[in-house]
């Protein structure tokens, strides 16, 4: 592999030529329709003088004829028919700019297409300053930028690292476009280690999608990963991106990789489904944590209302502020009725925020009730580049296998918590960088199978309790929300009653209690209780004239992961810290000694 951060490195310097005549936060306007160009620039190098030498014979065609016709003669996807690449532009100073836009003009209409996305032609005019000949100094400097043998994986992390620094300098997210590559690659393997035997069979062909693609990192990794199985196999990759730029790299990333640009699609994927009526076998996905829908508020509920279930959003919505379980339910509307797999990446608050009755919980609901949710993996913290805080990934399918059946299984893949196990932890799930990127301070080791993805992985696979493991009905993370009401007494304290003769419920008295469906009874089994033998149990002893409402029941669905996994450690003994506490004084003492000599 190329030193993708040296060659970011270098074109990255290229920015440099812009300062005082753009804010930084406007670099990479400049920076990234120009890598592009470039990267176009080198490939069509060995070709590009056969498409010049067999323009004349095509010159009767329409401008779709030739372009079919000499994307045959540059064994790509696209071609470009100027006379002009960045040697030639660079030759001629004085016509830098109308020579880059015959350039530009010059890309068959699908590539032409994606450069447009940028709106660099604006920029084009604003640098072609005959006083500071700033063009053709950008010019110049990436006609030096060979990207010829870069392949289109390693461009990806090129890109990706471009934007990273980008975002870096103008305090905007980076994590709003791409994901670790370990962290997809670990999501890839999930997603299709069930499927193994499947996907190695001669002329497969399966279809991936992914609602928020930015750069098409998630597609790029899982397109890999399968022709690693099987060189045989075709994957069909498609996409929606909210962000022009990312739009246009993901673009041209699938130009290049021979995959059909038109499979991605550009909007807003909540107020647009560029891909109705579709569906997938395998979807994976990294939304942005906590993004706010307010801004596609009434399209939204307009959906939610007129069409409920047969809609993207009949389970329910969330929070304005956080739309993470909106993209999920997009993601399972298009599950393929035999059988799909979604991989997606969370932050902990779909997993727990709202209380039962709620947009979240509901949703929980739906998904758990109808046995869609396989597994969830946590993460170790401090994976992404713009936040330190955990992730989850959720494994989703509607085809289990019969084991899997009713059943939820957890992974731990967090590390350890104290110092005590810190570094078995960092050893088996992750280690430290030896730089930070951003808030990036650790990574999950790619290679080997008793660590990293492969260790996870195979946890996973093996679909057994283990100390990282957890596996539970899917009925263990419902619970009833009851309210316990208590009579309102008056100043002797008699209970008043209401007009029906029932005893007047005191609202300053009123309480809630969330009521497991399942418990562990005297051997520790779980076994289903009911409302009425908890509310005996564990309320009437403490309050004898509490009463249920039942007309205020709610069920509602959590996983509260980190009580799973939780260890009671005993708390040290007086002597043992009194022994601690004494050897630190007779430390300091001795120290202090050695300054006074």
């Amino acid at each position: 592999m190329i030193d993708f951060k040296g060659m970011a490195g270098k074109i990255w310097s290229v920015a440099d030529l812009l300062r005082g005549d753009y804010k930084q936060s406007d670099y990479g306007k400049i920076i990234l329709p120009m890598t592009v160009l470039r990267r176009l620039d080198c490939i069509l190098v060995p070709t590009k003088q056969a498409v010049l030498d067999y323009l004349p014979k095509i010159e009767k065609l329409s401008d779709s004829a030739k372009d079919l016709t000499l994307n045959k003669v540059a064994r790509l996807n696209f071609h470009n028919r100027s006379l002009y690449d960045f040697a030639k532009i660079k030759a001629d100073p004085a016509n830098v700019a109308a020579n880059l836009r015959n350039f530009i003009n010059g890309f068959s209409f699908g590539a032409r297409e994606i450069i447009e996305y940028f709106n660099f032609d604006d920029h084009i005019s604003r640098l072609d300053d005959p006083q500071s000949d700033l063009l053709f100094k950008i010019v110049e400097e990436f006609a030096k930028i060979d990207l010829t043998g870069v392949t289109t994986m390693e461009m990806g992390y090129v890109f990706e690292e471009l934007i990273r620094k980008f975002a870096e300098i103008s305090n905007e997210t980076a994590g709003e476009h791409f994901t670790p590559r370990e962290v997809i690659k670990l999501m890839v393997n999930l997603l299709f280690s069930s499927d193994n035997d499947i996907l190695t069979r001669e002329g497969i062909v399966k279809t991936l999608y992914d609602p928020a693609c930015g750069t098409g990192g998630m597609l790029s990794v899982a397109e890999e990963y399968l022709i690693t199985l099987n060189s045989k196999a075709k994957l069909e990759v498609f996409g929606q991106e909210i962000n022009p730029e990312s739009y246009a790299i993901c673009k041209s990333d699938m130009l290049i990789k021979g995959q059909n640009p038109a499979n991605v699609k550009m909007g807003n994927t909540f107020t647009v489904d560029g891909l109705e009526g579709e569906h997938f076998d395998y979807m994976l996905s990294n939304p942005p944590f906590g993004v706010d829908w307010k801004k596609a508020e009434k399209i939204i509920k307009l959906e939610a209302e007129k069409k409920g279930f047969a809609g993207r959003f009949g389970a329910g919505l969330p929070r304005i502020n956080d739309g993470s379980l909106l993209f999920l339910q997009h993601m399972i509307a298009k599950m393929r009725p035999d059988g799909s797999r979604i991989g997606i990446v969370f932050n902990g608050s779909p997993l727990f925020t709202g209380q039962a009755g709620g947009g979240e919980s509901d949703i929980r609901k739906w998904i758990m009730e109808n046995d869609l949710l396989e597994a969830i993996v946590a993460l170790p913290d401090q994976l992404f580049y713009n936040t330190g805080i955990s992730t989850y990934i959720w494994i989703l399918t509607n085809h289990k296998e019969k084991e899997r059946k009713g059943k939820i299984q957890l992974v731990n893949a967090t590390g350890a918590k104290d110092e005590d196990d810190s570094a078995r932890a960092e050893n088996r799930f992750w280690k430290k960088m030896p730089r930070s990127l951003g808030n990036k301070r650790k990574e999950i080791p790619e290679n080997g199978n008793d660590l990293g993805i492969g260790l996870i992985t195979n946890i996973y696979g093996d679909f057994a309790e283990n100390e990282f493991c957890k596996i539970l009905p899917n009925d263990y993370f419902g619970y009833w929300r009851i309210t316990v009401e208590r009579p309102e007494r008056d100043d002797k304290g008699t209970i008043v009653k209401g007009r029906n003769g029932e005893p007047k419920a005191d609202s300053s008295l009123r309480d809630f209690e969330n009521i497991p469906f399942l418990r562990k009874d005297q051997y520790g089994k779980l076994v289903r209780q009911t409302i009425a033998e908890y509310f005996q149990r564990e309320v009437k002893p403490h309050v004898p004239d509490a009463w249920i409402d039942g007309s205020k029941t709610k069920i509602g669905y959590e996983i509260n992961f980190t009580k799973y996994f939780y260890e009671f450690k005993p708390l040290r003994s007086l002597d043992a810290i009194k022994t601690d506490i004494l050897r630190l004084e007779d430390e300091t003492q001795e120290l202090e000694k050695q300054v006074l000599l």
